[in-house]
Parts: C-alpha cells; sequence; structure tokens
C-alpha cells in the first residue's frame, strides 16, 4: 500500500510556482495578488485563510486578507467584491465559504468576476469546466487530479465511483473524471441514499469519497487493490488532543488501507492540495493565460 502524500507534493509544487514567480518579477513582470474575504469567526475557515496567506508567501504572492464581523450586510459584502473585481492590483479573489445564514452565497458567487473567480465557484467556470473549455477549476478537484496524475495513477478506462453530490466537490469531481483530457474514466456518482453503494464501490477501481461523514467508507466497500482518495475533514471530538479535537476523513483508515494500492491519509492527503491548486490558479490568473 502506498500513501498519497498531498502534504509533500503541494510543497514541491509551491516551490515550482515560486520559481516561477520570481523569473516574472525578474523579467519585471507583475507579482501575482490574491485577496480573501473572511466573514466572521468560525474556526475552520480562519485555520482555511491563514493557511492560504503562508501559502501567498511561500509562493512569493501578494496577499491581502479582508475581514467582516457576522453582521455584515449582504449589500455591504457584494460591495466589496465589486471593488475587488474593479481593482487591477487583484489577479484573483475568494469569498471563504460558509457564510452567515441572512447572505445569499449564490448571489455573492455570481458577483464575483468569473475571470477572478480563482475558486471556480462561478456558473460560468462551472459550465466552461463541463465542455472542456479553458476555466479555473475548483480547487479541491483540480487538487486530486494532480495528485492522481503525479502518483502515475492510471485514470483512463477504468471505473470511479465519486461519493457526494455537491457543487464543490462532488459533481465537478465526477465531471473532470469523466472528461477524455482528464480522467477519461467510466464515472458512478453515489451519496448517502444509493441503494447499491456498496455493490457499486467493491466494482470500483478509484474511490472518491466526499460526503462528510466520518468513517463513512469500510472494508467492505472497496476491492482489494482500489485506489482511494478521501476528501473528508469533519471535526471530531478528541480530548487528548491540545485542541480537543481530530480531523477524521470519510474513509474508515485503519481497515480499508490494507486493501488498498494506494490511499490518502487525513490529515495531510488532499487538504494541501486544495491550497495548492488556489495557488495555481492566480497564478494562471496573473498571467492571463485562461481568459486574456
Amino acid at each position: 500500500m502506498t500513501l498519497i502524500d498531498g502534504k509533500a507534493t503541494a510543497a514541491a509544487i509551491k516551490q515550482e510556482i515560486a520559481e516561477e514567480v520570481k523569473q516574472i518579477l525578474t523579467k519585471g513582470g507583475k507579482q501575482p495578488h490574491l485577496a480573501a474575504i473572511l466573514v466572521g469567526h468560525d474556526g475552520g475557515s480562519e485555520t482555511y485563510v491563514k493557511n492560504k496567506v503562508i501559502a501567498c508567501e511561500t509562493c512569493g504572492f501578494k496577499s491581502t486578507l479582508i475581514r467582516f464581523e457576522d453582521d455584515v450586510t449582504e449589500e455591504e459584502l457584494l460591495a466589496k467584491v465589486d471593488e475587488l473585481n474593479r481593482d487591477d492590483d487583484v489577479d484573483g479573489f475568494i469569498v471563504q465559504l460558509p457564510l452567515p445564514k441572512h447572505i445569499d452565497e449564490q448571489r455573492v458567487i455570481m458577483a464575483i468576476d468569473y475571470r477572478k473567480d480563482v475558486d471556480g465557484f462561478h456558473p460560468i467556470n462551472v459550465g466552461r469546466m463541463a465542455i472542456g473549455l479553458p476555466c479555473f477549476i475548483s480547487a479541491t478537484p483540480l487538487g486530486i487530479m494532480t495528485l492522481l496524475q503525479r502518483y502515475g495513477v492510471e485514470t483512463s478506462g477504468k471505473k470511479c465511483v465519486v461519493l457526494g453530490r455537491s457543487n464543490i466537490v462532488g459533481k465537478p469531481m465526477a465531471q473532470l473524471m469523466m472528461q477524455k483530457n482528464y480522467g477519461d474514466a467510466t464515472v458512478t456518482v453515489c451519496h448517502s441514499h444509493s441503494k447499491t453503494l456498496k455493490e457499486e464501490c467493491r466494482e470500483a477501481d478509484i474511490i472518491i469519497a466526499a460526503v462528510g461523514r466520518p468513517d463513512f467508507v469500510t472494508a467492505d466497500m472497496v476491492r482489494e487493490g482500489a485506489v482511494v482518495i478521501d476528501v473528508g475533514t469533519t471535526r471530531v471530538k478528541d480530548d487528548t488532543r491540545k485542541s480537543g479535537y481530530r480531523l477524521n476523513g470519510d474513509v474508515k483508515f485503519d481497515e480499508v488501507s490494507p486493501m488498498c494500492s494506494m490511499i490518502t491519509p487525513v490529515p495531510g492527503g488532499v487538504g494541501p492540495m486544495t491550497i495548492c491548486s488556489l495557488m495555481r490558479n492566480t497564478l494562471l490568473a496573473a498571467k492571463h493565460e485562461v481568459y486574456l
């Protein structure tokens, strides 16, 4: 069994990006600039945005963090989005989700200029990805594809089961895995209510678990030699940890890993690749390689 090390892979890619940024600056080019809007004080979001700022430093990017309290109005948030859309120095920006319940997330996402939507959530980017046109690909699915490629996982013609149907991971992941120029696989999308879920999984060469349920994938769902990608990052109470919690994946790692040819750990698997992919999208935005 090979452990797919997302942390090491992401570190290597960030160094590659940093070298490219150095070359751009040496030639008198513009330093890539990523901005992030953070609303409230959600622990997971705070950590995620902090890691994005650190990644920007590693890659040689300029970064800007814009904070709002939970009681920010939707109009105030939309006004800031419009300001970033019109700021020529900002190459790409993200609005960290989730947002407070009184704010319409979809309306905020729609307000982002798709040419600066480095999270890949805008319907224009989602639609272009679905039909194979150049676009900003959602960071987590892009990170997973990168891991599969860098570890030499054969996907063409293979059976892939994607567990989960979210707009952020499940749906775009399935689209990428079925496209000829990406996964070129035979893809089945399952979810917690799928009646033949275990049977589908047992036939899969590749399982990508993104249901958000700790230990959802068990040994009886995985065939010998399968590649298992665990996207889950649920906070589970753990009094033995200083933080009082631990991150738990969707896969019951201890019993599933002996059956796999390759598997991602949690943490240290998909998570670091998500931020790494965001950096790649920002570099593309700065270079105007996706949208001229």
